[in-house]
């Protein structure tokens, strides 16, 4: 393998905007139902702006690795994905480059189920499916992603968004087509 091959290594690829998969209706975002926390922010650069929908605002940590997110629910949750947004070319060495993704009951007992996710250079949606070993969405009441490193070897990290996606269920009055026009999204609790 030449140098010049070594040193171009792979970019993580982006996933498909979050968005474009709940209208499929067959996900759903539930991080408004959590407790989110940081292991540290800056000052302006914290929970809020990891989950105001705007892909110019970030969390910024300030301490020492790792860096920890911990989203809790009030009860037992079905997951199925985290989707984190992650810019390399704004951030360069605030990116986060191998992250740790860990779930359970509260903080005493996690474990991790994504160990040293690496991501090379990112930009755009990672997409990370939370599966348990038969390939089913996970049930937990928490979810702890880890910043273990970061490009080049920088300190502190920026996110700049992260979506929880639970699947959608069908009904169990019948089988109906799913609603995916926006006109019928409009009224589908109504079903």
């Amino acid at each position: 393998m030449s140098a010049v091959a070594m040193a171009t290594a792979s970019k993580t690829p982006p996933g498909a905007d979050p968005k474009q998969m709940e209208r499929t209706g067959a996900v759903r975002e539930i991080g408004a139902q959590a407790v989110w926390s940081l292991s540290s922010c800056k000052p302006g650069f914290g929970v809020d702006q990891l989950r105001d929908d705007n892909l110019e605002t970030y969390w910024q940590s300030d301490g020492s690795q790792p860096h920890l997110v911990n989203i809790q629910f009030r009860r037992k949750t079905t997951v199925k994905m985290l989707c984190i947004y992650a810019d390399y070319k704004s951030d360069e060495s605030y990116t986060p480059s191998r992250i740790s993704v860990r779930v359970g009951n509260n903080f005493h007992n996690l474990q991790e189920i994504r160990q040293q996710l690496e991501m090379v250079e990112p930009s755009g949606w990672i997409h990370i499916p939370l599966l348990d070993p038969l390939n089913n969405p996970i049930r937990t009441f928490m979810i702890q992603i880890a910043v273990l490193a970061n490009h080049q070897n920088g300190r502190d990290t920026h996110m700049r968004q992260i979506k929880v996606y639970t699947p959608v269920e069908e009904s169990s009055v019948g089988k109906y087509p799913r609603c995916t026009t926006v006109d019928f999204m409009m009224y589908r609790t109504i079903r």
